[in-house]
């Protein structure tokens, strides 16, 4: 898993430096997964650590998610990977808390920047009063910690509202956008000759 995540993110990193390079700047903010693998590869942190020491993106243009249960796997490697990577303007993200064996005690020691709240509460928030306390509980706990929210599976527009009104900061899922290629999202603008 090292060497493909190491692939994504060279290869990542080098599409958002050619754009940079062609429109003098970079909107937006680009995540990037990475595995619980990667997280504890020595050697994929130190070409990690290389390659965005190259790039120089402006700080805060990537952000890494990595998911809840691969941080709890080896907590303090995990830590020490994203103020290692974040002194580099990176940011991080935890993603889909709430669907392993959450606590908020081990969140406080990771230096992330935002907390993705799990689709499988999200996608019943209309229904289901114990997604809803429980949104609302991971989005109170996050801001409270100083981190920005994101709830997954937003796939309708009353989820949306209702996300909305429990003060997340930011909305994932289909209603939202589809996917679509990278070059959709930021075309590249041609320099006249």
């Amino acid at each position: 898993m090292p060497r493909i995540d190491q692939w994504v993110v060279r290869n990542t990193l080098a599409w958002l430096g050619d754009r940079l390079r062609q429109q003098g700047r970079l909107e937006g903010l680009y995540a990037i997964n990475l595995s619980g693998a990667s997280l504890s590869d020595e050697r994929f942190r130190q070409d990690l650590q290389a390659l965005l020491q190259t790039m120089q993106l402006p700080p805060g243009t990537v952000c890494f998610e990595i998911t809840e249960t691969a941080a709890m796997a080896s907590l303090s490697t995990v830590a020490h990977f994203i103020g290692e990577v974040k002194r580099l303007g990176c940011l991080f993200a935890l993603d889909d808390f709430g669907s392993g064996l959450s606590s908020f005690a081990y969140l406080k020691n990771l230096p992330v920047d935002f907390l993705k709240i799990d689709g499988s509460f999200v996608k019943d928030i209309e229904s289901d009063p114990i997604d809803l306390a429980m949104v609302q509980a991971i989005n109170a706990i996050g801001h409270v910690m100083g981190l920005r929210t994101v709830a997954e599976y937003v796939s309708s527009e009353a989820i949306l509202q209702r996300v909305r009104e429990l003060g997340v900061d930011f909305a994932q899922g289909y209603h939202v956008g589809l996917p679509q290629l990278l070059d959709a999202l930021a075309p590249v603008r041609r320099m006249p000759r």
